[in-house]
C-alpha cells in the first residue's frame, strides 16, 4: 500500500508539474534542467495544447508561434524559456519535450498574479472607551480596501505577525 501512494504521488507531480508564481510583469525562467541539447536535438514547448518555441539544436534555430507572447519570450542554449513581461493571460500549464524522448522533460503550472493597487488605510478614534477597558483607555478602528479588485485577502501584522481577528 506504501508503494502504491508513493508512486501515485510522484506520477501527480508529473502531470501538474512544478508550480511558478509570478507578479504581473516580471520575468520568469522555466527550466529543461538539461545540461546541453543534443547536437540533433529538438526541444519544444508548449502552452496547454499550443506549440509556442522551439529550439533546433543541429542549426541552434529558434523559432517562437504564438502572438500572445510576441517579442517576449526567449530559449537559452539549454532549451530553458525565458517570459519577459508576464501577464495573467500567462498562467496555465506549460510543458517541454525533447525529440529523444516520449515524456516530457518538465511541465509547469504557472501562476501570474495581478499588481494590487495601493490599499487605503482610514482610522476614527473614540475616547469613550466600551466598559471592558479601563477609563483612560482609547479605541481605534481602522479600516483597510482596496478597490476595482477582486479575490483579495488582506492581512493585519504587527511586530511582523500576522494578528488573528
Amino acid at each position: 500500500m506504501f508503494i502504491f501512494i508513493c508512486l501515485f504521488s510522484c506520477r501527480l507531480a508529473g502531470v501538474f508539474g512544478e508550480s511558478v508564481s509570478v507578479m504581473e510583469g516580471d520575468s520568469v525562467t522555466l527550466n529543461t534542467h538539461l545540461t546541453e541539447i543534443q547536437r540533433d536535438g529538438l526541444i519544444m514547448w508548449k502552452f496547454g495544447l499550443v506549440l509556442i518555441a522551439k529550439i533546433n539544436a543541429k542549426d541552434n534555430k529558434r523559432d517562437f508561434y504564438d502572438e500572445r507572447f510576441k517579442d517576449r519570450l526567449q530559449l537559452d542554449q539549454n532549451g530553458s524559456l525565458n517570459i519577459t513581461n508576464t501577464r495573467t493571460t500567462d498562467s496555465g500549464f506549460y510543458k517541454v519535450t525533447s525529440s529523444r524522448t516520449e515524456k516530457p522533460l518538465n511541465t509547469f503550472n504557472l501562476t501570474v498574479y495581478a499588481r494590487l493597487p495601493v490599499p487605503v488605510i482610514s482610522s476614527t478614534s473614540s475616547q469613550n472607551p466600551p466598559p471592558s477597558l479601563s477609563s483612560s483607555a482609547s479605541k481605534c478602528l481602522l479600516l483597510c480596501s482596496v478597490v476595482n479588485v477582486s479575490d483579495v485577502t488582506l492581512s493585519w501584522y504587527c511586530l511582523l505577525r500576522i494578528l488573528q481577528l
